[in-house]
């Protein structure tokens, strides 16, 4: 067996080669502020109906009940920019991390393949893979492994690619030459807070109240959105960018170069009237394989409906 450096070295090659935009490496240890600071959260009510936040309290904090015996978690990073906007300013806004093909099917496969490879070349590893969907604190962990700083809108932001991009873990049972954490680069600024259309970012930051965020309200929220938002979700449908658009270090974002996130031909050009008009039909060709396809139809006829109450369809 080689060195903890020339394993981590081997691993990150590979990674960038499959397409992940960073990788970095924290040790595999409980988190125990994060622990606290997650209590709290689940206290206050903040995950609103999400119901599943308070189920598999101790897998969240220890990644050595994922996987026994994990000395290291493997972050990586994978971007999802993509600047091209929909062409009516007046169309309901879809995030565009919906984009394309559900991430989790792509950059899963990614995952599955770098963990294979490690396999191949370094000998028996213990391991697994996770993409946003298992209980695995994934921006502490990228936070630890030097991925970037969790910023007052809670996101995490790498300095030299902003926040446009996915976060994905393995957590194996091989030692590896850890990385530092970056500090804190958000200073004084406020501009995700300020722009936040519900105020779901608290006065200071760093604390999301997912109950008030638009993406929870058009994506988790399965009952009807209260009627209280009304008039606040600056059109989103699916999704929210609000708060990364504005945050200045996305002015280093580059384009994705995947073409499974790329989007449909029909996306970016259907209109108000096409999206107040869709049917299940249309529906099903544009978000075959999209992540959208977890609202369902009638989730995202739900949205839409609540942004256009007075503007029946057909």
């Amino acid at each position: 067996m080689m060195s903890s450096t020339p394993h981590t070295t081997l691993i990150r090659d590979e990674a960038l080669r499959l397409g992940f935009d960073f990788v970095g490496f924290a040790r595999a240890e409980r988190l125990n502020d994060e622990a606290r600071r997650l209590e709290a959260w689940l206290r206050q009510g903040a995950h609103g109906r999400m119901a599943y936040m308070e189920n598999h309290f101790d897998l969240r904090i220890d990644p050595t009940l994922l996987v026994p015996g994990a000395k290291s978690v493997i972050c990586l990073g994978f971007n999802y920019f993509n600047p091209e906007k929909q062409h009516d300013p007046e169309a309901p806004k879809i995030s565009q991390y919906a984009y394309g093909q559900d991430y989790h099917l792509v950059v899963r496969e990614k995952l599955n393949q770098l963990l294979a490879y490690m396999q191949a070349q370094i000998g028996a590893i213990e391991g697994r893979c996770f993409v946003d969907s298992a209980p695995v604190l994934e921006r502490e962990w990228a936070r630890r492994a030097g991925l970037g700083w969790n910023g007052r809108h809670t996101l995490t932001i790498h300095p030299r690619r902003g926040s446009y991009f996915f976060l994905a873990e393995i957590i194996c049972d091989l030692p590896l030459a850890y990385d530092d954490p970056i500090r804190d680069h958000c200073g004084t600024c406020r501009r995700c807070i300020d722009a936040c259309p519900t105020e779901a970012i608290s006065p200071e930051g760093y604390f999301l109240d997912a109950s008030r965020c638009i993406s929870y309200l058009t994506i988790e929220l399965r009952d009807e959105i209260p009627a209280a938002f009304q008039g606040q979700t600056d059109n989103w449908m699916f999704g929210c960018d609000v708060c990364q658009d504005v945050c200045p270090w996305n002015r280093f974002a580059q384009r994705h170069q995947e073409p499974a996130f790329e989007p449909h031909p029909d996306l970016l050009q259907l209109s108000r009237r096409d999206w107040i008009e869709i049917t299940e039909e249309v529906f099903g060709a544009v978000f075959k394989k999209s992540a959208v396809k977890r609202a369902k139809y009638a989730g995202l006829t739900r949205n839409i409906r609540f942004l256009f109450p007075e503007e029946p369809a057909g």
